[in-house]
């Protein structure tokens, strides 16, 4: 699964379908302008809770004007800059995410799930240290978050602290059973350093726990192609590339952290002719 964008848009959405409706004018307020900027307000919520269900929808060309717009109608609500960020960052606009989750936090410092957000944007242009200080302060904000542990972990690893990295993956994992991904990139790790056993091991969990999970399955396949069990491994990878085709781009990998080891070996089984042949019929 990709691995730098956790869940974003569906807490930007779960965010907005919460937020508060704006309160009602006081005795010793003008009530015209009151009226007036309570209404402005109101519309502008109305507007972003729309930009929120057209990006749960990856409409983002009919979602980021209208939050852009709901920004300005109600310019004091962090929820409305934090979906305009979110919208941002599913756009890969990652510049002007950053700025619009930086008002957010700046109107609520409280707030992890926008420090989780400027990670991911900084992940994203692959400045891993920015990125690993945000989740460590989203952390310490939501200690038992398995998906801000999770990022975490990538950060390290893609900073080359790869023992820490593991540390981030094993909470994930202990948090939530289920979150294979957090095992599967140990498995990563571990490939690279040429522990294939404890690698093997790792994907065949991810693999027990979600029988779908292309990238592990892949994974699994590949370095059991390379121990000489050939035709599992092969039944294996067409599976896998049944379930998720993407997984068969050399670029998608890399995107999802694999290592130079375990891409080479990849590039190799993907060439195989039953691989290539599983392909064709997709």
């Amino acid at each position: 699964m990709p691995k730098h964008i956790s869940l974003i848009s569906l807490l930007v959405v779960c965010g907005l379908w919460s937020m508060p409706k704006a309160v009602h004018a006081q005795a010793l307020i003008p009530p015209t302008l009151q009226l007036d900027a309570e209404k402005l307000e109101q519309q502008g919520l109305g507007l972003a809770q729309e930009a929120a269900q057209l990006g749960q929808f990856q409409q983002f060309e009919l979602a980021l004007p209208r939050a852009r717009l709901a920004s300005q109608l109600a310019p004091n609500n962090d929820r409305v800059w934090f979906l305009l960020g979110g919208l941002h960052l599913q756009a890969k606009d990652f510049d002007a995410a950053i700025a619009a989750l930086q008002k957010a936090q700046s109107l609520n410092p409280q707030n992890p799930d926008v420090l989780f957000a400027l990670g991911s944007a900084n992940f994203q242009q692959q400045n891993y240290q920015a990125a690993a200080a945000h989740y460590q302060k989203g952390l310490q904000l939501k200690p038992d978050n398995p998906e801000g542990l999770f990022d975490l972990g990538n950060a390290y690893y893609m900073l080359g602290r790869l023992p820490e990295a593991i540390a981030q993956y094993n909470k994930s994992f202990a948090l939530d059973p289920k979150f294979w991904p957090a095992i599967n990139n140990v498995g990563l790790i571990k490939y690279e350093q040429g522990d294939i056993d404890t690698a093997i091991k790792q994907w065949r969990t991810s693999v027990n726990i979600d029988k779908q999970a292309a990238e592990p399955l892949l994974a699994l396949a590949v370095a059991m192609y390379n121990k000489g069990d050939r035709q599992q491994a092969l039944s294996m990878g067409e599976a896998a590339v049944r379930i998720d085709q993407r997984y068969a781009s050399l670029d998608f990998l890399k995107e999802n952290l694999w290592g130079e080891r375990l891409l080479s070996d990849a590039k190799r089984f993907l060439e195989l002719p039953r691989i290539q042949a599983a392909l064709d019929l997709q």
